[in-house]
């Protein structure tokens, strides 16, 4: 943290109550910050708060699994604000002291330090923590998880000098991973109990495409087969990992990667309605309305997936910090934002426009082999999502499309020549952004 910040943090936020009831943000991530963003945005003048477990600057994390673990790059993190932002905003930053409990009665937070902030609005950004192995071996040195930035330097020190490195898990974070450790030259065996990577976010056909893709980079994925357990060497460190097929490969490193789960605890123990993750209406309002939850840890009414979920991306956490500082404004609406993600694996960069879901109807604009496509997903008739590879022009035109409810039918988009750019200038009679 540097001088600016300790300001921000220290000139505002003396130990015990504070003054004045504003907002206080328990969390320091994307979600969190972009709520007191848009608060002072929307011309909020009362305290903001946020109150984050790790200490120092809050810091981007998707970059933690790519460009931070490449080859001859500094273990610097990027940051999510500039270095006067929260003293330019008047914004008080609690770093390092996390909150303990919530009194709903008498609308405080109790923090670690044994000091307590007062709420007129309390806004749960508390993310998600990494789901943890427990088979034998699970916890010997040189297992890894990726989620915080003391992860990532740890990987940073670790990659250089590793020469079989074992992935768990054949998603977003494992073969992020999986890529960056072929750049430092490792040998890299991913082992995913599924029958092919990334299946939850996927259609099967660009899931079988990133199998190719992987093993064509020199990855060995190894599908429908998990982990059963890890031996150590000599020097008590992981050796090897045995698959449950009872397979044994060589590992001097090992990541895991078998998702996460919201931390929701100190909702719960509030007592606020939470089931995977933290339970809000479509204006992002727990069980209590004066108390709000947004970004990995809350459980939303979806209607772009017709059900409640909880989404993991850059995109809904933004989204819902600038929704949530929208609802403390005053303005009464629910949250309808589309969906988008992306991933970048070695060469490839991955980008998702709305939510698949099985049985979709698929089209492929491009050609696969050339390692520029997309594939189109329609669901009863209506486009509902679009994954590219490596073809921002298709993402950003179904973007528009997917959030307009247009969208052309299986039959157009299987036209030869068809363009979905050029579709979605004409149908929105706006240019599609590349």
């Amino acid at each position: 943290m540097d001088a600016t910040q300790e300001r921000a943090t220290h000139e505002h936020a003396a130990p015990g109550q504070a003054a004045e009831a504003g907002t206080v943000i328990i969390g320091g991530g994307q979600a969190g910050l972009q709520v007191a963003d848009s608060l002072r945005a929307g011309g909020y003048t009362a305290p903001v708060t946020i109150i984050a477990d790790e200490a120092g600057a809050p810091y981007q994390r998707p970059p933690l699994s790519k460009d931070f673990l490449l080859p001859g790059k500094d273990a610097t993190p990027l940051p999510l604000r500039g270095p006067d932002f929260l003293a330019d905003h008047d914004i008080t930053l609690r770093a390092g002291a996390p909150a303990t409990a919530i009194d709903r009665a008498a609308h405080t937070v109790a923090l670690a330090d044994g000091s307590t902030i007062a709420y007129e609005h309390l806004v749960l950004a508390t993310g998600a923590r990494n789901r943890s192995l427990s088979c034998p071996g699970a916890d010997l040195p040189g297992i890894h998880g990726l989620k915080t930035l003391h992860d990532a330097e740890a990987l940073h020190r670790a990659l250089p000098g590793a020469r079989d490195v074992v992935v768990v898990g054949a998603g977003f974070i494992g073969l992020e991973f999986a890529a960056a450790a072929r750049a430092h030259g490792a040998r890299v065996t991913v082992l995913e109990f599924a029958p092919r990577p990334m299946g939850r976010a996927l259609s099967p056909l660009m899931g079988d495409w990133f199998a190719a893709s992987h093993a064509a980079q020199g990855v060995e994925l190894h599908l429908g087969e998990g982990i059963g357990s890890f031996t150590a060497g000599d020097d008590g460190r992981v050796a090897a990992a045995v698959s449950t097929a009872g397979t044994s490969y060589p590992a001097d490193l090992v990541v895991v990667g078998i998702g996460v789960v919201p931390h929701d605890a100190l909702a719960a123990e509030a007592g606020l309605e939470v089931g995977n993750g933290i339970v809000v209406d479509g204006a992002l309002r727990t069980s209590d309305p004066s108390i709000l939850a947004v970004g990995d840890c809350a459980n939303f009414p979806n209607p772009h997936a017709g059900t409640r979920t909880r989404l993991e991306s850059v995109q809904n956490a933004t989204d819902q910090g600038r929704h949530a500082a929208a609802t403390i404004l005053g303005t009464v609406a629910d949250y309808t934002a589309l969906p988008w993600f992306w991933s970048t694996q070695g060469p490839v960069r991955l980008q998702i426009a709305g939510l698949t879901a099985p049985g979709d109807e698929t089209t492929v604009l491009g050609d696969p082999a050339d390692g520029r496509f997309s594939v189109l997903c329609h669901r009863e008739g209506q486009l509902a999502a679009v994954e590219s590879v490596n073809s921002p022009a298709d993402h950003m035109a179904a973007r528009k499309l997917i959030a307009a409810g247009a969208g052309p039918d299986p039959a157009e988009a299987s036209t030869p020549g068809f363009s979905l750019k050029a579709y979605a200038k004409a149908a929105l009679r706006v240019p599609a952004a590349v």
